[in-house]
């Protein structure tokens, strides 16, 4: 490797009332990977925003010299001119715009007088091409998922002749072969194009695999560097250093106390909203008893949302089909109103379009799924409504000086901790948690598995989606295997592993390939 390609200097950046990095040092060499660990709230977003100018020269203190000259970017502009690229956790594209558009959106490819779209679609399928992209570049984002997207955001960054590559949790909403694909193709830029990297991320197992070197942040501070060349950094060590203390165990300790059937779903039929004739959930039937936790595995696209949704009030889908028990009583949620009022809660995956109102307080947020809980004759008790919030702030370890701090000046995992005590508050008998732990950290992970073991330990019943198979396997009871909006599958957790999930999950593909 050559020398130091990024240096940052005693970085300190204040906001109002907190202080988010307290004179920070970070050294990337050039030609190797990067990792940033720490904590929700640690200022690892942060750093990064300082580096790539979102946090503009003189809003910090503190110095950057890369390749040996002192920066001092005012912009994100000002970075991407030397070859930094930022690519955000929140993908930065335009879903009805094609591929090609979205690559050179403010860099477009002109020629005689306006846009030459000939080169932008030449030049943007060359592009993909390197990241192993086989679409049109005239297709639109929306019609791609989420592992194609983040392919766009790489290849896009190509076009700027990157030399820096920051990437902000690249793989928090990819499954695992996504996942790996990416991370095998940040280190063939590496060893082929000379291409650095930082990246930030809370899979302890991504960073081992893929990061020469492994920065540390806590609670704004640098910790220490570790030197991963030769993969010999274990992901204790690592948890270690961002918590201050061994974690023995990932997942809290619960007694099941298994009782009645909490919830049951029975020949559940969905439809697409849009398309119509496309069915998104195909004669589902599945239930939870009371003091339980289910899982619900499979890839992405395999109906997982699509059934929490239609079931939660039916804010999902067309022609649904079926029906809904709560203690064996039939029941028609007709809204999402409904289903709260019926004592079912839902964990969305997507904080930002619909978990959290971000431009409102903490404790606007928390109390928003039953606001009757924190009223006297129809209005609300500002003081019962604060004591609720800073109730949950202290359950969940949310990292803020004050309750009515707005949920965007939060970190992405502090606001997925608010989406989770909203929830908690409405005081639900079924909590349906789709992808509840996305984006979060090893710490913040035990503390919402640790709330969800103590309702399922009150009689309350737990339905669980998510991506991370080892989450699935460390905490429910029972797991569902779902693919192609079907259920192929029943496992006991004694049974369970993820060899035969994802077994079953292939088995299912292949079958319906064949039909």
């Amino acid at each position: 490797m050559a020398g130091a390609l990024l240096e940052m200097r005693g970085i300190t950046k204040t906001f109002p009332g907190v202080k988010a990095l307290d004179n920070v040092n970070l050294t990337v060499q050039e030609g190797e990977i990067h990792a940033i660990v720490g904590e929700n709230g640690a200022g690892k977003s942060t750093l990064m925003n300082v580096l790539s100018g979102v946090y503009p020269y003189g809003s910090y203190e503190g110095d950057i010299y890369y390749e040996g000259q002192e920066c001092r970017f005012l912009n994100i502009k000002d970075s991407e001119r030397l070859g930094i690229v930022i690519i955000h956790q929140e993908l930065a594209l335009v879903p009805y715009l094609s591929i090609g558009e979205n690559m050179f959106l403010g860099n477009e490819q002109t020629g005689f007088g306006g846009i030459n779209w000939d080169l932008t679609y030449q030049n943007a399928e060359a592009h993909m091409r390197e990241v192993g992209l086989n679409e049109s570049a005239r297709t639109l984002i929306k019609d791609i998922g989420v592992g194609k997207q983040q392919l766009v955001e790489i290849a896009k960054a190509l076009t700027k002749n990157v030399k820096l590559l920051i990437l902000d949790e690249p793989t928090s909403a990819l499954n695992d072969e996504d996942s790996l694909n990416l991370l095998n193709l940040l280190k063939k830029f590496r060893d082929e194009r000379g291409v650095t990297c930082i990246m930030i991320s809370h899979k302890l197992n991504e960073i081992a695999y893929v990061a020469d070197k492994i920065t540390i942040l806590r609670d704004g501070s640098t910790i220490e560097t570790l030197d991963n060349t030769h993969g010999q950094v274990a992901e204790s060590r690592i948890i270690k250093g961002m918590v201050g203390r061994e974690m023995v165990d990932r997942f809290p300790k619960r007694v099941p106390d298994i009782g009645e059937k909490a919830l049951e779903i029975e020949n559940w039929t969905v439809f697409h909203p849009l398309y119509t004739e496309r069915k998104v959930v195909d004669n589902v039937s599945i239930n939870v008893r009371r003091g339980e936790v289910v899982g619900i595995a499979g890839l992405i696209g395999a109906g997982r949302t699509e059934l929490c949704q239609s079931v939660f009030g039916r804010v999902y889908g067309t022609k649904i089909s079926g029906t809904v028990k709560k203690d064996g009583q039939e029941l028609v949620l007709g809204s999402a109103a409904d289903a709260i009022a019926h004592g079912f809660a839902y964990v969305t995956e997507d904080r930002k379009g619909d978990g959290l109102v971000l431009s409102n307080s903490i404790t606007h947020n928390i109390t928003l799924s039953r606001l009757e809980l924190v009223s006297n004759q129809g209005i609300i008790d500002k003081d019962q409504e604060r004591h609720a919030a800073e109730d949950y702030r202290e359950k969940l370890t949310i990292h803020t000086p004050d309750v009515e701090q707005l949920v965007s000046n939060l970190s992405g995992g502090n606001q997925q901790k608010v989406l989770v005590g909203k929830w908690m508050f409405a005081q639900p008998d079924i909590m349906m948690l789709d992808e509840p732990t996305r984006g979060v950290d090893v710490g913040a992970k035990y503390e919402i598995y640790g709330i969800i073991n103590q309702l399922v330990g009150e009689g309350k019943a737990g339905l669980l989606i998510s991506s991370e198979l080892p989450e699935l396997l460390g905490m429910c009871d029972r797991i569902y295997v779902m693919a192609e909006g079907r259920i192929v599958g029943e496992l006991p957790r004694a049974e369970a592993s993820q060899e035969i999930i994802m077994d079953m999950i292939m088995q299912a593909s292949k079958g319906a390939q064949t039909t």
